[in-house]
Formats: C-alpha cells, structure tokens, sequence
C-alpha cells in the first residue's frame, strides 16, 4: 500500500491574503512543500493538493503534484485540516497506508526530517508522528494585575526549566486508517491520535509557520540567509 503526501492550500486567509501564492525565493509558498514531498520520492509514492483555487491549481499542476478539488464545505476558516485529508482519501483510488502531510505555511524544513521522522515512525510501529521543538522561554499568566509564572519560579535560570515542547508544524504522519477510519459511526477522524510520537526537531526552521506579513518576511530572511551560507 502506499505512502502518499497530502498539502492543503485553499484560497481564504483572512491575515495574509492569498498567502499561499505569495512568492518565497522566487516560488509560490505552497511549490516549497510540493518540491519537498517529490525530492523524498523513496519514501512518497504520490504527491496531492487540495485545493478550492483554480491558480493554485494551476501551479500545483505544473509543479509535478495532483490535485483533488476541494468542495467549498470543506474550506471554511473553522473547518478541521482532517477534513480536507479525509476527502482526498475518499477521491482517490489507491489503497493509502500512511498519510504525511505538508502544510504550505510551514515552507522550510531540515533536508533530512523525512527520512529520520519516517524511520521512526516505522521502527517504533507508531499510528502516528507529528514534529515537535523545546522552549525556552518563561510562562506565566496575568490574573488580577498580577503576573503569576507557569513554568518557572521567579529568580530560576531558564537553563534550569523543565522542558517545554511546541507542535512546530513541519510534519505530521499518520494511518490513514486514523483519518478515513472503517467504522466512521464509531471512529472519529484525526491526524494525531493520543499514543502519537513526539519527533524532537531542534533547527531554525521549526520557528517559520507563515501567517502574518511579519512570518513571512521572517521566513525570506531565513531563506536568503541559508543561500548566502551555502554559497560561500
């Protein structure tokens, strides 16, 4: 059975519109994923968008990928990504073993995640895997005017914190069986189930998830920043 990636780019956003289209080092946001999922061909079997925009598609077509037509009630700004997931696995014909999906916001990845996250993921036989990176930082809640710390004690190093991780959105991996379950009247459909993997990523890159004018020029200055090294 096979291994497919799916990259969910509808048209709507409401921060940064047209986000998916907009140019990074010179390629639409969303071409960064799909050129992605095809350099890791050993592992993908078939690359998909799904899309609700005819320029996306357009471009995810001439980018190698395919792409499924999403239906408007799947694209709403509250619908589940989930959902896009489960209909791109009802539109096709192939038998789908493992799912990894690509979200076009998240454009810069380490070269070899894939390939390391993949093989833990079949090693440790999980239903699941998403990406995950420590913080460092030090929380705390404000109630009455008053700052209340959460992780921390006033005064503690934050070498000495116990460690805090954040869901980076650089990849997930999943059974397709968890998103387009057998038993859809007793099964809920889900990207990342309760016995998941955390798969630590400590790099630059897991600090990128596009969604304001400001992710995005962040994400540029990465990207001009890595080439400049690599040319050097």
């Amino acid at each position: 059975m096979k291994t497919v990636a799916i990259i969910p780019a509808r048209a709507g956003s409401k921060r940064l519109p047209q986000k998916n289209l907009l140019p990074l080092g010179g390629l639409p946001l969303l071409v960064h994923s799909i050129q992605y999922a095809l350099a890791n061909s050993a592992i993908i079997d078939d690359v998909f968008v799904s899309t609700d925009d005819l320029t996306i598609k357009s471009i995810a077509l001439a980018y190698g990928a395919k792409v499924i037509d999403r239906p408007i009630q799947f694209s709403g700004d509250l619908e589940p990504t989930v959902s896009a997931l489960k209909h791109v696995l009802e539109s096709i014909e192939s038998e789908v073993e493992n799912v990894i999906l690509l979200q076009p916001t998240n454009p810069l990845r380490p070269k070899n995640l894939l390939k390391e996250a993949f093989h833990s993921y079949k090693e440790g036989n999980y239903d699941s895997l998403f990406s995950v990176t420590r913080n460092h930082q030090k929380f705390g809640n404000i109630v009455a005017n008053k700052f209340e710390p959460f992780n921390y004690t006033i005064g503690q190093r934050s070498q000495d914190l116990e460690p805090l991780f954040f869901e980076n959105g650089l990849l997930y991996i999943t059974k397709a069986a968890l998103i387009l379950p057998l038993d859809c009247a007793r099964a809920d459909s889900k990207i990342i189930s309760e016995n998941a993997f955390p798969f630590e990523v400590n790099h630059i890159y897991a600090n990128v998830d596009i969604d304001t004018l400001e992710d995005f020029e962040y994400a540029e200055y990465l990207l001009k920043k890595v080439s400049r090294l690599r040319s050097t």
